[in-house]
């Protein structure tokens, strides 16, 4: 799945949506430190209250929301496990009743908690729907297209979400005109805040892909290994995050341990090229760009590198990764921000900016030079310029 086939499943969530067919809502309560369920209840989702409705459609929401390969993971099922999730999740699918179908979602919540336990009670969601996609836009002037001929697909969706006790409180009664505390004893359920979740199966070419699973981490690039392994039984990942340092050590592996801040900032600059030149694309089922040790050699030797070569590349690669085919998603290469910490200041900077910041020798002093188009303001003050080219680099 891209990020457009998320964000296109995300948006269906809301009332009354005729692309979204939200069938059989599951709620599963279960207790702390035990791992036993205490109860479980499911009911037409149409049958909720619309403000319980609208609760549950932001927490579905933030199950699809976050950054892929930062928060949102698509992973691949291993295969030739025994009562593997996969079985189950697509037996769940086939179900020919509701009773059926909580069956399974019960065994999930068992591999969920055979390992596991919380400080906490928890509570797990499940939804089994139907997402529907128009096979083309309505045309306007001929009113074809849109919902007369839909992809239409179904699906499952978990959340894991954490309660809480709520604070005891003083309030004001202005029937018996006297001030008093409170005693609710209800747990709070945190929809606005999953613990974790998954969509399955997931989307390609507007097809299920019954061989990968969406899976939603709790904090963005720490995904639960044990979770994925022993729960969704499927093939290990990498992080954005993770990805990012590996590919700054095969870069300081060729370049060496020392690069001109121009040579950063053009390598970053034509990783981001790459990216945006896929997003332009027209086909929304464009997957994301990925950069092999091929790319990776001619992107540094036309960023300024020096004696860059395809077997440099290569023994660099098997030496961080053992794997010389390994290829990296080229966006989770670029950071938000480069970082410039000193022991003086420390400096946040756009990766194209870093061709304005020069690493110089001044009168025998290490300093930054930055490039800069504005006057300088500092509390109020405008500093006054002086110039200099009593400077070596």
């Amino acid at each position: 799945m891209n990020k457009k086939d998320i964000a296109n499943i995300r948006k269906q969530f809301k009332l009354e949506n005729e692309l979204m067919d939200i069938k059989e809502i599951f709620n599963v309560y279960v207790q702390k430190e035990s791992g036993d369920i205490y109860h479980y209840a499911s009911k037409p989702f149409e049958m909720l209250e619309q403000e319980s409705q609208e609760l549950f459609l932001v927490n579905f929401k933030k199950v699809l929301t976050g950054q892929l390969d930062s928060r949102l993971f698509e992973l691949k099922f291993k295969r030739d496990i025994e009562d593997s999730t996969q079985s189950i999740l697509f037996a769940g699918l086939q179900a020919e009743d509701t009773d059926e179908w909580k069956d399974y979602m019960l065994d999930i919540v068992d591999k969920m908690f055979a390992n596991t336990a919380y400080d906490f009670d928890t509570v797990v969601t499940f939804i089994y729907g139907e997402y529907r996609k128009p096979m083309k836009k309505r045309d306007p002037e001929s009113e074809e297209g849109g919902t007369d001929s839909v992809y239409a697909n179904k699906f499952i969706l978990c959340s894991l979400n954490k309660t809480s006790q709520p604070k005891s409180s003083l309030v004001f009664d202005y029937i018996e005109k006297e001030f008093k505390s409170t005693a609710d004893v209800d747990p709070i359920i945190n929809l606005s805040t999953p613990l974790s979740g998954f969509l399955f199966p997931t989307f390609t070419d507007n097809a299920q892909d019954v061989n990968h699973i969406l899976y939603r981490a709790g904090k963005p690039n720490q995904p639960d290994p044990m979770f994925i392994e022993d729960v969704l039984n499927c093939e290990d990942i990498s992080t954005a995050a993770e990805e990012k340092d590996t590919f700054q050590l095969i870069v300081s592996k060729v370049a060496g341990d020392k690069v001109d801040s121009n040579v950063v900032s053009n390598i970053y600059e034509k990783i981001d090229n790459i990216v945006k030149e896929n997003e332009e694309n027209d086909d929304d089922d464009a997957e994301m760009p990925s950069l092999d040790y091929r790319d990776v050699e001619q992107i540094l030797t036309s960023s300024g590198i020096e004696e860059v070569d395809t077997e440099k590349v290569k023994d660099a690669f098997k030496t961080v990764i053992a794997d010389e085919q390994h290829e990296f998603k080229a966006n989770n290469l670029i950071p938000k921000a480069v970082k410039i910490n000193t022991d003086v200041a420390n400096l946040s900077l756009s990766p194209r900016d870093l061709k304005n910041v020069k690493y110089i020798t001044y009168q025998g002093k290490r300093c930054l030079l930055i490039e800069i188009n504005d006057d300088v303001e500092i509390e109020g003050f405008q500093l006054e310029t002086t110039e200099t080219t009593d400077y070596t680099s």
